[in-house]
């Protein structure tokens, strides 16, 4: 029976009962940010700098975090140190204000290197994560990410490059086999800047 569907080209009934997929046709930022919040991320999308300050510090008192580990000296320009103490080392029970190298809009991860982990591993990095990213840092996949790390280190490639890619710390199930018992869960809030 299925022959004479296939010769005379009628659909077959499981082809009937199929609902064609949605094409999603989304911008870089769009897919990005689609990805990221479904993933559990929680997004905070900034014109200027002060709305990065003034989202910061909304971060931090919801959380009631009254210390914050920054692994970049450029990013004191963002905290108010009369309400917040700094501190340079990784503590694991203390949240971390850190940048990024890339947003990866295909899966909505985001892509660090040693510029910003050191030599940590991300799985022995703090669970909270406040990570500050421009729209200029967002890529379509993890192959441009790559590229991307490639020309802007030239000559000094960094190390350690990994991909926070699930923003619910209550779920270790990683897609990757070579996550396995490295978990790279993290509760994560992403403050992004437009700079286009």
């Amino acid at each position: 029976m299925s022959f004479f569907k296939k010769l005379f080209n009628l659909p077959s009934e499981k082809e009937e009962n199929e609902t064609p997929k949605e094409d999603l046709n989304l911008s870089l930022d769009d897919l990005f940010v689609h990805n990221f919040v479904e993933k559990g991320g929680k997004f905070l999308y900034c014109l200027k700098k002060g709305e990065v300050v003034e989202n910061l510090e909304n971060i931090l008192r919801e959380n009631n975090w009254k210390q914050l580990t920054l692994s970049d000296n450029d990013m004191l320009g963002f905290v108010d140190q009369k309400t917040v103490a700094i501190t340079p080392n990784i503590k694991s029970n203390l949240p971390i204000f850190i940048k990024c190298e890339h947003l990866i809009a295909d899966k909505g991860d985001i892509l660090f290197s040693s510029n910003q982990l050191k030599s940590t591993k991300l799985s022995e990095m703090p669970q909270n994560f406040i990570v500050f990213a421009t729209t200029s840092q967002l890529v379509a996949d993890m192959g441009q990410g790559l590229t991307g790390i490639k020309i802007h280190h030239k000559g000094n490639l960094p190390t350690n490059i990994s991909a926070v890619k699930n923003y619910d710390i209550n779920n270790n199930n990683d897609d990757n086999f070579l996550n396995y018992g490295n978990s790279n869960s993290k509760n994560l809030y992403l403050l992004l800047l437009e700079d286009l």
